[in-house]
């Protein structure tokens, strides 16, 4: 059986049976039983892209080995995967193996092509904060990844609704800092290197409330991140890498900058506190700039373009080329049109030859 990530397993099963091996982290072990009192578990798994639920019927030869599995454990499940109706992607005729060290290593690491994304990701992200203009925002920005940076490099994009994954905020950032390049040379009133500051900056926060261990796929929740929000640790974090920064020898080469560094951190922390748009979605302060607006409008496009990828996937079939809605998306998913592909061009027919075929010696 070839060894798949659970999303490869997820594309193939959608048209028929897939036999493969997947490795995975245990996300979750619970006990429980049917209306009739009939008892199984049920198993969480994740790897570094996706997750399933399996379920193990007391009457299943590996019941009592998954009975005892807890939470943070590495197995490798091998059977034959199908994507029900129901329940979504689920296991038949399966056996499970603990993961050797090596293994769990290569796990955790993701798999080769989007280790490679990430990788290529962070180091986009790198090189636009060093081109930023304005030095104090650019030395904001490097002391933000020197710091934080490993953290940043496992931290989701969101719990559940986009990039929901280990380094999915690096993802994140990156396709946003993109899409700010291209759009900024299109509105000359927008202060790009604002702009990209207010990009890097604006869930910073979530390195607390979204963050991802070292060791597994499991989000778990932080003391800082539920009694503040990542909106107002952004703004703390902020705030006090500026403090950081404000060296005699700094403060010196930055007075005569225009516009006044007061300004530019007040423009930033706005950034930050006006991102999700409206107070509903948790901001406490609405867009009041242009490059406040400019960067709710590029965080929403690029969350939404990933929920469709992953409703795609995860949506169930409800009629042909129709699936099931998608929380937040607003409505049910339609199967997008193809991209146009230009006919090939048809080879030239041969020359007509006329005579015998003494007339062709």
């Amino acid at each position: 059986m070839d060894l798949l990530t659970l999303s490869e397993i997820r594309r193939a099963a959608q048209s028929s049976a897939v036999l493969a091996r997947v490795h995975v982290q245990v996300d979750a072990s619970t006990a429980k039983s049917t209306r009739e009192g009939k008892p199984y578990c049920e198993l969480g798994l994740a790897d570094a892209c996706d997750r399933m639920t399996l379920r193990v019927w007391s009457d299943h030869v590996a019941y009592r080995a998954c009975e005892a599995l807890t939470a943070g454990a590495f197995i490798e499940l091998a059977g034959e995967f199908v994507q029900h109706q129901q329940y979504g992607l689920d296991a038949r005729k399966w056996n499970i193996r603990p993961l050797a060290p090596q293994e769990i290593s290569d796990l955790l690491a993701g798999p080769p092509d989007l280790r490679a994304k990430q990788k290529a990701d962070w180091d986009y992200i790198g090189e636009r904060t060093k081109e930023i203009g304005d030095p104090r925002l650019r030395a904001l920005g490097e002391a933000f990844l020197a710091e934080h940076g490993e953290r940043f490099r496992r931290t989701a994009g969101a719990r559940s609704y986009h990039h929901a994954r280990r380094g999915g905020l690096v993802e994140h950032t990156a396709q946003m800092m993109r899409v700010a390049m291209g759009v900024g040379p299109l509105y000359p009133q927008l202060n790009l290197d604002l702009l990209l500051a207010g990009v890097l900056f604006h869930d910073c926060g979530k390195l607390w409330e979204n963050h991802l261990p070292e060791t597994g796929f499991t989000m778990g929740y932080d003391e800082r991140g539920e009694l503040m929000g990542h909106i107002s640790i952004g703004l703390e974090l902020v705030n006090s890498l500026w403090r950081k920064l404000q060296t005699q020898e700094n403060a010196n080469a930055w007075s005569a900058l225009v516009p006044a560094s007061e300004d530019v951190r007040m423009h930033l922390l706005h950034l930050i506190g006006a991102h999700h748009g409206e107070p509903q979605f948790g901001s406490p302060v609405a867009p009041k700039t242009p490059e406040a607006m400019a960067l709710n409008y590029i965080d929403n496009l690029d969350a939404r373009m990933e929920m469709f990828a992953v409703g795609y996937l995860v949506a169930k079939p409800i009629a042909e080329r129709i699936f099931d809605r998608v929380r937040p998306l607003p409505g049910n998913l339609v199967k997008p049109l193809e991209k146009f592909q230009a006919p090939r061009a048809q080879p030239p027919p041969l020359p007509k030859v006329s005579g015998g075929l003494d007339q062709l010696l």
